[in-house]
């Protein structure tokens, strides 16, 4: 791997959840040796990409990371874009919507509207996915070419649960599923009694950036809701893409078309 890309996946680390992360535990959460992890840091630091508490030594995300985004938000706005889809999406259905855009090899949540319920699936403001393990990451993968969803699958998959499919032979065979369904579902894949389903959200290209989700926890799942909720993420995808300019291509549409007829 390259430099670039070890720096780079230090900054994913970090997330709602864990916002500063000292030395030793990025160098454990990177594989990378401490060193080394010490010079990237110092560097992505002189960026202003990170910086160190001064009190306890960790590194938290910089403030050249909020100019970036502040860039990226007011010349294409995303998030802004597809909020109101997300919270229309977890009205209609009672549970946890969220997005995420492709970044990299993984998907990043940038938007989520909670469920009402007390009982609901919680997600981090900008929590990494990983593709393998999610109903969005495999969204995705079905709607990127097959050789890059080739390469991604055979880049080392890891298990979340006693759930996660870490075969990769078998993950195609969801991925040309969720295609021809233009949805995917996953049980407990990513984290224990949560199922999700999701739809994705398309790019100019045709290709999936990024994905609509619904996610549920497991124990209330039941097959009216959810074939409920499949028809509604399908729509709000094709919503989401339209909100950012796109439109979903005819294939996918016409499959949206049979599932809410």
């Amino acid at each position: 791997m390259r430099t670039i890309d070890k720096a780079l996946k230090l900054l994913e680390e970090f997330d709602e959840s864990r916002p500063e992360i000292g030395l030793s535990e990025m160098a454990r959460l990177s594989g990378l040796d401490k060193a080394t992890v010490h010079r990237m840091l110092t560097t992505l630091a002189r960026h202003g990409f990170v910086e160190q508490n001064p009190q306890s030594k960790s590194y938290r995300l910089g403030a050249g990371i909020l100019r970036l985004a502040r860039i990226r938000e007011a010349s294409f706005p995303v998030t802004a874009s597809i909020q109101p889809v997300l919270e229309q999406l977890s009205r209609q259905t009672g549970e946890t919507a969220h997005a995420s855009l492709l970044v990299g090899d993984r998907l990043a949540t940038i938007g989520i509207c909670e469920s009402p319920k007390s009982t609901r699936v919680y997600l981090a403001a900008g929590q990494i996915l990983h593709l393998h393990a999610t109903a969005s990451g495999i969204a995705c993968l079905a709607y990127l070419p097959e050789d890059q969803a080739v390469r991604i699958l055979n880049s080392g998959l890891e298990a979340f649960t006693q759930h996660t499919d870490t075969d990769a032979a078998s993950i195609l065979t969801q991925i040309r599923t969720a295609r021809e369904n233009g949805h995917a579902c996953c049980d407990q894949t990513y984290e224990m009694d949560v199922f999700g389903i999701a739809s994705p959200i398309f790019s100019a290209g045709g290709h999936a950036c990024g994905a609509i989700a619904v996610a549920t926890p497991a124990h209330r799942m039941t097959g009216q809701l959810r074939d409920s909720i499949i028809a509604s993420v399908a729509e709000a995808a094709c919503e989401a893409s339209r909100r950012i300019g796109v439109e979903a291509p005819e294939s996918f549409r016409r499959t949206v078309n049979r599932m809410v007829a």
